[in-house]
Formats: C-alpha cells, structure tokens, sequence
C-alpha cells in the first residue's frame, strides 16, 4: 500500500512538473590512486567518487551528493534551493550510509526583504535536538541595525528536543567622529553578557605600511582594551617579498613592534603560454620543503584541451646544487566536451622512492 501510495505521488509530480522548463546536470569525479609501495593490492588501490546530479525546474533545484571510496558508500547528501514569492527557502539532508545507516542532520533556512528590511529564519535538527535562529536587519541612513534572537541548542543531552531560549546578540554599524565604529550586546539567560566596541583601519601618520584595530570589551565584571596591527607593505615590482614582523602586547598593555624580518621570496610570471614560479620560504610554515620552482599552462588556448604542471621541491637544510627532493606532476587531457581525463604523478627523490600515481576522470552532463 505504501509503495503504491509513494508511486501514485510521483506520477502525480510527474504530471504536474511537465508544464515547467527542467534540466538535468551534473557530474562524476573519479580518482584511482596506486601506491607500488604496497604489497597488498587491495591497499595499493585507493578509490574516491563523488556523484553529483542535479535537477532544475522552474526556480527550484533538487541535488543529490553521493559520496564512495574503496571501503564503499560513505555519505550522502540531499538538498533543494528555491523562490517561493518573496521568500528564498533552502533546505539539506545529511545520512551517513555506512557501517550502519545513521541520520546526520537537517537544516532549513528562510529568508525575506521587506521595505529594506531583511528577516531570516533557520533550523536545524540534529542527534534528537533542534535549534531555532531568528535575525533581522536594516539600514537607516549611517545607521545600521542588525538583531539575531537564538532558540534551543543543537549539542544537548541526546534524546532531548529543547527549544529553549539562549540568547539574543543585536549589532549596531554607526560613524562617530572620524572613525566607523562597530558595536556588539549579548544577552544570555543569565541576563547581560558583554558589549564590544571595535574600530578599524586607524591610519597613522608618515606610517602608511600600518594601520590599527582597536576593541574595548566590556563585561559586567572587567574590561578589555586590545591594540591589533595590520601591515601592508603593499605590491612589490617583479618578486614578492614574505615579511613577518614582530609584535608584542596590545591587550590591557601597550603595543610594541619589534624585528622586521625578511622571511621568503618569491617569482611568478608568464612566459609565452607558461607560468613559472619559484618559491624560497625560511619561514616555521614552510613544512619539509623550503624552496620550489614550477611551470604550468596558463592558456587554454595555447594546447586546446591539454594542460599540465610540474613542480621540484628541495628538502629545508638542503645545500647542494641539484638536491631535488620531491617532483610532483599533473597532467590533464579533455577527450571530449563532457569528459576529462587526468593523471599525477609524485616521486618522492629524497627517499628513493615512487611514491604516488594518480589516475582519474571527471565526467559532466
């Protein structure tokens, strides 16, 4: 009886959906990875796809977001956007298939403009718990008004539906004297919990490379004073330049700057249909390799429907000449309108070691 019920209903959107423009689209993003490092081929052989599939009627679109890999089918997501009169409604679907099939969550946003003004709902559903956000804004002249009133929470004991009241934050934009100033009040169930005071981009003169941010926070039971420093050095002719300087206080103490130090350079250009790049990184985030020189097209027009990218890496405290650690290169080839091929492969130089080949396709209609 169900089947036939749920049959019935779609025959009857069938019918109803026929009068309406609609379109299909969507696409399969496939990669196969081998790792001949591997002597079990079920763990040489790495797989992950991405199934996407789209359906448009009218101003609404359905999308559907199948996730696999090698261990199977991983995630799966279903969402719908539209326009409803006056009103912008999205909505999404989380399961999670495997080991056990499992709800994830549900979210579902409304929005409207009236007279200047915008109102905003949203809820979410989640582990047997939901949460209800209410907001509202506007302008009036230099004065800018925003309201955002929070019901229940989303992380609670489980088994409990609460949609209790947690608090309510309201933002003010306004000019006041030579600065725009930011304000921000948040009230919790306990009454009144802060109110901050923020200004931006304050200019200082003959020091055109920094600017401050300043914030005063205020609690019922202390205040704040935080000093932020911006640099901007601005654009440097040919390479650039990675500056770090050294700064210390600025929270309930004064701001010092310290060290200006020259961290990294770097080079880009293009070279008829090819960008070369070169990096060179002292930085603590520069990883295992300090410095790398690539090429790659940059012109879809120079190779029709070919394009590819290879990069040398040196290992950081490396001093010889050609102490190449790691190659990394990628390839792709459009066979056709609607199907690409790529290919990637990563030879780790420093270990002796071919570490990484990566097949892989993506496929559009």
């Amino acid at each position: 009886m169900k089947r036939a019920l749920v049959f019935s209903l779609i025959c009857v959107l069938g019918v109803a959906f026929t009068g309406f423009a609609a379109s299909l689209s969507g696409s399969w993003d496939t990669d196969v990875t081998i790792d001949p490092q591997q002597t079990n081929f079920s763990v040489a052989i790495g797989l992950t796809s991405v199934l996407t599939v789209a359906y448009t009627i009218g101003d609404w679109t359905f999308t559907s977001v199948t996730d696999l890999d090698d261990g199977g089918w991983t995630d799966q997501d279903f969402t719908v956007a539209g326009v409803l009169g006056a009103f912008t409604l999205t909505s999404a679907l989380d399961f999670t298939p495997a080991p056990a099939p499992a709800f994830g969550s549900w979210n579902t946003t409304v929005s409207v403009s009236i007279a200047g003004v915008s109102f905003g709902a949203d809820f979410t559903l989640e582990d047997n718990s939901v949460a209800l956000i209410l907001s509202g804004s506007g302008v009036a002249g230099d004065v800018t008004v925003a309201v955002e009133v929070t019901f229940g929470e989303v992380e609670v004991e489980v088994g409990v539906c609460d949609l209790n009241w947690t608090g309510i934050t309201i933002n003010l934009g306004f000019p006041f004297c030579c600065a725009d100033v930011a304000v921000e009040i948040a009230f919790d169930c306990d009454g009144f919990d802060y109110i901050e005071f923020t200004a931006g981009a304050i200019a200082i003169p003959n020091l055109p490379w920094l600017t401050l941010d300043i914030e005063v926070l205020f609690t019922l039971n202390d205040k704040q004073f935080t000093f932020s420093p911006n640099f901007s050095f601005g654009d440097i002719v040919c390479f650039d330049l990675e500056i770090d300087v050294a700064t210390t206080g600025g929270v309930q103490a004064p701001l010092v700057i310290g060290d200006i130090s020259i961290v990294g350079i770097s080079l880009e250009c293009d070279i008829g249909a090819v960008t070369f790049t070169a990096v060179t990184d002292f930085s603590a985030d520069a990883g295992d390799y300090f410095e790398w020189y690539g090429i790659e097209t940059n012109d879809d027009a120079c190779c029709g429907p070919f394009g590819f990218d290879l990069t040398f890496y040196f290992l950081d405290g490396g001093l010889a000449l050609f102490e190449i650690a790691l190659i990394d290169a990628n390839m792709t080839l459009q066979v056709a309108t609607q199907f690409t091929f790529n290919m990637g492969l990563e030879v780790n130089v420093d270990s002796g070691a071919f570490t990484q080949w990566t097949v892989g396709f993506l496929v559009t209609w």
